[in-house]
């Protein structure tokens, strides 16, 4: 087994470490797989992506560790986002996440219903206190949802699990890695997936082997 990240930042948006660094510092902790998602709105998608799937195709030319280059949309209003996700899509972003609603920002109201919505969004990121509702919609549409290690988004990683659980949508463990030292090891998100209450088959599931369907479904 080995670990797959699919929400991760360069200094391409507000990260530290440029894509080529970023993807080595996976790589020498294990990953198979890593996915550049940098916050992308209007004002800069069209600069971003497709720097990202450029690299992308350079490092997968070279390097054992798959990079996927995607985009993340962070804060756009809600009306945006199907667009948005589309526009990411042709641009270059073979994996689209949506900043979804957190209890620790001021996320617009409605952003994970939108997000969930659009059949060219892959994950909906630290979603916050979904509803039942959703979580059966992103189970219908084959949405990911994501537990995550990054500080103040994983409160309600529990919450997530939970009402994941009941509606059979598939969850993730993402880091949102800003730093290198954000990336996890492979034990180390099992734990994040243990800790938000996910037993050990289903804590394998988020972190192995529902990773490994949402790629190869790229």
């Amino acid at each position: 087994m080995k670990r797959i990240d699919l929400h991760t930042h360069s200094l391409l948006s507000d990260g530290e470490l440029v894509p080529s660094e970023l993807a080595r510092r996976a790589e020498r902790l294990g990953h198979e797989a890593i996915a550049i998602t940098d916050h992308v709105d209007l004002s800069n998608i069209d600069w971003v992506v497709p720097r990202i799937a450029k690299v992308a195709a350079e490092l997968n030319r070279h390097m054992d560790i798959r990079v996927v280059p995607g985009a993340e949309l962070t804060h756009v209003p809600i009306k945006t986002i199907a667009k948005l996700a589309r526009l990411a899509r042709r641009l270059g972003a073979e994996l689209v996440v949506v900043h979804g609603e957190t209890l620790v920002e001021p996320v617009h109201e409605g952003t994970n219903d939108a997000a969930l919505s659009s059949s060219d969004v892959n994950i909906l990121a630290h979603p916050g206190l979904l509803t039942q509702e959703q979580a059966d919609r992103a189970h219908e549409g084959g949405i990911y949802l994501e537990l995550t290690s990054r500080q103040g988004h994983c409160m309600a990683n529990g919450w997530i699990a939970r009402t994941a659980m009941e509606s059979k949508a598939k969850l993730l463990v993402n880091t949102d890695a800003h730093t290198p030292d954000e990336l996890l090891t492979l034990e180390e998100a099992l734990r994040v997936a243990r800790g938000a209450g996910l037993s050990e088959g289903d804590a394998q599931m988020a972190v192995v082997e529902n990773p490994k369907l949402l790629l190869e479904g790229l």
